[in-house]
This record gives structure tokens, sequence and C-alpha cells, in this order.
């Protein structure tokens, strides 16, 4: 007899350069035993990101291959790219009883809650203002002004469905937010 719960799954999402990817890491290192959910996406890696770490890079057939084969829980075009979560590896952590962490938008947000139902947690990361995220978007010095600008129109879209997430974290201190995500999953996990 199994008595092990199922694992949930931790939805963390924020406009683009709110700071998903490193709340993420660090995340990785206070709670060990949370498992990562690693996408697939048709973008080109950034400066410092690794295939399979922080996602695997994929082409648009080899995306539409896996979405047309059932094997992605959620999917969603994002800034003229594709993401997608990979359904297998992650239901099989759930039902082995582990957390996992899935850093995504919000299109792949709402795919994810409604496949998993109660078992999905979404936590929105807030940034602390629209002049903050422009900053960050400028320093990471992977996009031109024009895509600037509409990362963030698209972030303006964004944060008004932070309203149906279950919690809200604003991003305004890294190790805070981290910690404030880490007791969110501590206590419902």
């Amino acid at each position: 007899m199994r008595s092990r719960r199922p694992g949930r799954a931790f939805v963390l999402s924020s406009p683009s350069g709110g700071g998903k990817t490193t709340v993420v890491q660090r995340l990785r290192r206070a709670l060990p035993t949370l498992a990562r959910s690693v996408s697939v996406t048709t973008r080109a890696p950034r400066p410092g990101e690794r295939r399979g770490r922080e996602y695997r890079f994929v082409s648009p057939a080899a995306f539409h291959r896996l979405r047309r084969a059932g094997a992605l829980l959620e999917q969603a075009r994002v800034h003229d790219a594709w993401y997608g979560t990979p359904r297998r590896p992650l239901l099989q952590a759930l039902a082995r009883g582990r957390d996992a962490v899935l850093s995504i938008d919000v299109q792949g947000a709402r795919q994810v809650r409604r496949a998993l139902g109660t078992r999905a947690v979404l936590i929105f990361l807030v940034p602390p203002s629209m002049a903050s995220l422009r900053q960050r978007l400028v320093r990471r010095r992977t996009d031109s002004p024009a895509a600037i600008r509409r990362r963030l129109a698209q972030a303006r879209r964004e944060l008004a469905c932070a309203a149906w997430y279950d919690y809200r974290v604003v991003n305004d201190r890294l190790a805070r937010a981290v910690r404030d995500v880490a007791a969110i999953i501590q206590r419902k996990g």
C-alpha cells in the first residue's frame, strides 16, 4: 500500500526579466529535494546557458513533433519562440511524491492548472516596478530596444494575470523573494 502523497507542481511565473530563472536556481540550492522541470524551447541559448540545464533547445520541427505526440503538458508561444513542459518526467516525479518547480509563463500556468488541478500551486513573481523591470532587461544585453519595448508591453498584460495566481511574491530583494517562495513550497508541499 502506498502511503506517499503525490508531489505538487509549483509554477513560478513572472514577466520576462522578472527573475524566474535566478529564483529557481536559488530555490534548488535551498531545497535540494525539489525537482526542476526543464522546459523545451525553440529559442537560441543566451550567453551562459547550457543545453539541458536551463532549457532543452530544439528546432521548431522537433518542438512540433513533441506537441503532436502529446509529449508536452503545456506549451505556449512567447516572444517569437515556443516553450513547453515535457509531460512524462514531471508526472513521474509527482507520482513518486516529489515536489517540482516549473518556470513558465502565464499561458502555460493556466494549462498546468487545468491538467493538474490542486496539485499545481501557482506563484507569480512581481517586479517592484516597471522601471526596475526595464533596467533588468537592459542589463541582460540580449534584446534590442524594440524587443525591450515589446517585452514591457507583454509584461503589463502578464501582470494583470497575477490576480488569479495562488500567491504573489514581490521580487525586490532576491534573498527575500527566494525565502518567501521557499516558505510557500514548504508550507504547501
